[in-house]
């Protein structure tokens, strides 16, 4: 459940106590939009329990993590939730550690979302100064141009350095030795006896051949060299002296690791990751339709699962080869055809919430961050997702007859990224990525328009039944900008800081109060829709006809019980009338469970109104009025 939440401690907290605690957490990393948490044990009601959380906008189980999307914020919740763990580096810790392709796609997005803001920004530099050449060519000449190129390349060159400190980590080994280590790859004095040896003069190190191999802007050599390494530190910290160990074991660790590296390590690797991008070259130039078809229509289905940090070392392998890359010229159109989806929802929608979820998931995707996108509109309502991906595809596939590339590395590829296809070498590229794009961008919206987003039809069917049945005392309140809630059933009031769970009692989920039911069955406070159901039948959601959202939480603790005291009688998707019996439920089966029947009643959508006033009531009624909302 997106919405707004700022005390990232209580979140994180919520979070972990949600995946079993401390002792069942045995990793946790970040990318540019998910906490990313590998779990001992997976328990499948940690999902629905974390996705209903503020600041949360879904979870994602794949790759052997356990992924909390949630977007510009997990940064700050990151930092709050590795503060309250301490992983566990025992070779022992029995986790799930998934199938090896799973691992490979782990330890990526665990190595590069650290850092891939830097490489969004130096991307996004590079394509500034292609503009400004491009608008006055002496540019290129002048010392300011120099020194903000070089500015831009600087990450890109030393990128073996951000790996080696990122992957330290999640390898668990010694940042400062992995750091040397891969700063030798980069060294400028290895960088010209490699050319030396590509001219063909043979230069050995204890007899062997080196070969002309060189490691700027390389990804797997350094990659693995940690990998590696993380194992030679291990075996040598257990069986060195405690005394000689600070000095002798960085020392041996460097002079194996680095000798290694460039005889036997970089120039496997490197084949390996230059391979996979000459298999994917030859589609693109061979079959370049099928290619942006399958970027353009596919891309964001990769990115739902979290698993498109796989991707980079190709990526970076074609700039590194050939200077140029066309997989992020075909990555731009689909990130784009999601954001045209998103604008297609805006123009469509009548809902003030839906549209305001969908502005900020806009705004977040021109910076080529779709996973609000995703989540929280394209994927939420389905049709507009299909629509995307089906622009996607066909703007991807015209933009191939124009030979599109990327010139610039693009960290981030999406609007702000379209310059890097510029280059005067290649002048119909810059052409077809635009054509593309605003295929991607106009299409979804054309079909949103047509064929609706997937709330179309309901609203039409309320529209029609308020224009057939008058306007009763809801509608009247809302034209006042006002709608009132009453209680789901009769009980004790309580207020919602009294209840003793602090994902209620914070305010966190948005605000409400508490009842202690009196009978064992829950009504409809208002006339509006189901829109979700807890497998577990304890909770229910629902969504009056102007928007305001309501949650149902039947005691505490009771998605423990697994719905054995829980009958359901309605379903997602129902439409309800004010007075409609929703569940029951039995007080005694709880109770005898030692859990308690308090029922948290939350307006979860707060932060979208001017005001919710919560009416001071002492007993509910099933007429009584709970909650004034407030536009």
């Amino acid at each position: 459940m997106s919405g707004k939440v700022r005390d990232y401690q209580q979140l994180a907290k919520d979070i972990l106590e949600a995946v079993g605690g401390e002792e069942n957490v045995i990793g946790a990393t970040r990318c540019a939009t998910r906490l990313r948490l590998v779990l001992k044990r997976s328990n499948p009601k940690a999902k629905e329990q974390v996705a209903s959380m503020p600041g949360v906008i879904t979870v994602v189980e794949n790759g052997g993590q356990f992924q909390v999307v949630i977007g510009q914020h997990v940064g700050e919740v990151y930092e709050k939730f590795a503060g309250l763990v301490k992983l566990d580096t025992s070779d022992e810790a029995g986790g799930n550690k998934g199938t090896v392709l799973n691992r490979v796609i782990a330890t990526m997005s665990a190595v590069f979302a650290p850092f891939i803001y830097i490489l969004a920004a130096a991307g996004i530099l590079q394509g500034a100064l292609i503009l400004i050449n491009l608008v006055f060519p002496s540019f290129a000449k002048t010392g300011t141009y120099q020194v903000f190129s070089f500015i831009s390349w600087a990450s890109f060159t030393f990128l073996p350095i951000f790996i080696a400190m990122t992957a330290s980590k999640h390898f668990k080994t010694n940042m400062y030795i992995a750091v040397a280590c891969c700063a030798a790859l980069v060294s400028p004095t290895w960088a010209d006896m490699a050319a030396q040896i590509a001219t063909g003069k043979s230069i050995t190190f204890l007899g062997m051949a080196l070969s002309k191999t060189t490691y700027t802007s390389s990804v797997l050599p350094p990659l693995f060299l940690v990998w590696i390494l993380s194992y030679l530190e291990k075996f040598l910290n257990k069986r060195m002296n405690e005394v000689i160990k600070p000095l002798f074991v960085p020392f041996l660790c460097m002079v194996i690791m680095v000798p290694l590296t460039i005889l036997v390590i970089g120039p496997i690797t490197t084949a390996g990751a230059n391979g996979i991008a000459s298999g994917y070259n030859f589609l693109a130039e061979h079959v370049p339709a099928l290619a942006g078809a399958i970027i353009g229509g596919f891309w964001q289905v990769v990115v739902i699962f979290g698993v498109h940090w796989g991707i980079t070392p190709m990526v970076l392998a074609n700039f590194d080869l050939h200077g140029r890359d066309s997989f992020q010229a075909y990555q731009t159109i689909a990130v784009i055809a999601q954001v045209g989806a998103v604008l297609g929802v805006i123009l469509k929608t009548k809902n003030q919430e839906v549209r305001k979820v969908s502005v900020s998931a806009g705004v977040t995707g021109l910076f080529g961050i779709t996973e609000p996108a995703i989540y929280g509109v394209t994927l939420k309502f389905k049709k507009p997702f299909i629509f995307g991906c089906i622009s996607g595809a066909i703007g991807a596939i015209v933009a191939s007859f124009f030979n599109p590339y990327y010139f610039a590395y693009a960290g981030l590829p999406g609007p702000l990224t379209v310059v890097n296809g510029i280059s005067a070498e290649y002048p119909m590229s810059i052409w077809g990525i635009l054509i593309g794009v605003a295929i991607a961008v106009i299409l979804p919206v054309v079909l949103i328009q047509i064929f609706g987003y997937g709330e179309d039809t309901a609203k039409k069917a309320d529209n029609e039944k308020q224009e057939q049945g008058g306007a009763d005392l809801q509608v009247n309140s809302l034209q006042n900008n006002e709608e009132t809630v009453a209680a789901p059933f009769i009980g004790k009031v309580i207020p919602l800081s009294e209840v003793p769970d602090a994902v209620f009692s914070s305010g966190a989920m948005g605000q409400g109060v508490a009842i202690e039911p009196s009978g064992n069955k829950v009504y409809a406070p208002f006339d509006g829709t189901v829109v979700m159901v807890a497998p577990t039948k304890h909770a229910i959601g629902m969504r009056s006809q102007s928007g305001v959202e309501l949650l149902v939480h039947v005691g505490l603790d009771t998605v423990t019980l697994a719905g054995k005291p829980f009958t359901l009688h309605v379903k997602d998707g129902d439409k309800i009338k004010k007075g409609d019996l929703l569940s029951s439920f039995d007080k005694e089966f709880i109770q005898n469970r030692g859990l308690q029947t308090i029922t948290p009643v939350i307006i979860t959508n707060s932060h979208a109104y001017k005001e919710v006033i919560v009416e001071d009531v002492k007993n509910s009624t099933l007429d009584q009025e709970l909650f004034t909302v407030v536009k």
